[in-house]
């Protein structure tokens, strides 16, 4: 089971983990043992998400995510195989939890008031006064 959020919990079933060679760190080890994590979730057939959440997530992981809605997370950061499984667990945790998360309202455009336009007209025309008083006397250019 991987707890999302209070709504949200994926069934471990929905999850299928591949381990593969790593490279980077890890000295003669890292040939030998396969520590890296294969994180695979389908999406667009989980039953845990409701179909608006399922298509944000397929937007915000749209790197990670296949035509077929599967999303494909790899993890190597760590050397040990226990490490990278929870931390591609946790990664798409975080993804799942950014989906679940309804986009905010869409701004409504507002008009300045009149007195505001007033007082920014006031302080340009105050600019304007105070550059044309440093002009030389007498050029009139």
């Amino acid at each position: 089971m991987l707890h999302v959020t209070d709504r949200i919990v994926i069934d471990a079933g929905e999850l299928t983990e591949r381990f593969i060679l790593a490279g980077g760190a890890g000295g003669q080890n890292v040939n030998k043992v396969a520590t890296a994590v294969e994180l695979r979730f389908d999406a667009r057939n989980s039953p845990a998400l409701r179909p608006a959440v399922i298509e944000r997530l397929l937007q915000v992981a749209s790197h990670l995510a296949t035509r077929d809605g599967v999303i494909v997370n790899k993890a190597n950061r760590f050397r040990t195989q226990e490490r990278n499984r929870a931390d591609a667990r946790e990664r798409l945790a975080a993804l799942i939890r950014t989906a679940a998360e309804p986009p905010p309202p869409p701004r409504r455009p507002t008009r300045p008031t009149r007195a505001s336009q007033r007082r920014r007209l006031d302080a340009k025309s105050r600019r304007a006064g105070v550059k044309s008083g440093r002009a030389r006397p007498g050029h009139d250019d």
